[in-house]
């Protein structure tokens, strides 16, 4: 059997930011699974079921791209799914110090042996966020470029722009 890797987020909504990392990522490992948070905590646009909907429409020509959803530690998740790598990405050094501290956590929680890899953004999606995305779309601002054309439809659905 051959690799399976986890990348995951709360894709509310999907970037190309994301996006890129789900391409290369997926070159490097048999399966990918985009496993979507479902944060109870966090006040979302997006319901997990349509994040996950809008990812697979997104990614569905990606052949060894899964996409799931979980709620919890993310080690409970992976221990329970038999991941081998977990793939974190990194735009500046502010994401390096949280993810590297939650790398450090999640590695005392593994079951197995069970690796984080940090993949760099590309340069030119190093300024995105789904939050920002959010708020600009909310107040009639353009992110066409940023997020895919799906994306950008159902975010001006829901936002009703």
């Amino acid at each position: 059997m051959g690799k399976r890797a986890l990348y995951t987020g709360s894709f509310d909504p999907l970037t190309y930011g994301h996006l890129d990392m789900i391409q290369r990522a997926a070159k490097m490992f048999d399966e990918l699974v985009v496993g979507v948070i479902a944060n109870p905590a966090k006040k979302a646009l997006f319901t997990v079921e349509e994040r996950e909907a809008m990812i697979r429409d997104v990614v569905g020509d990606i052949p060894n791209v899964k996409v799931d959803h979980f709620t919890g530690l993310l080690a409970d998740y992976v221990n329970s799914e038999g991941f081998d790598i977990v793939v974190r990405g990194l735009r500046a050094t502010t994401d390096f110090e949280y993810e590297l501290q939650m790398a450090h956590m999640n590695a005392r929680l593994f079951k197995d042996k069970v690796e984080t890899i940090f993949l760099m953004t590309q340069p030119e999606y190093s300024f995105i966020s789904s939050s920002m995305m959010k708020e600009v779309r909310s107040l009639g601002g353009s992110i066409e470029g940023l997020v895919p054309d799906k994306i950008l439809e159902c975010m001006d659905k829901k936002l009703k722009v």
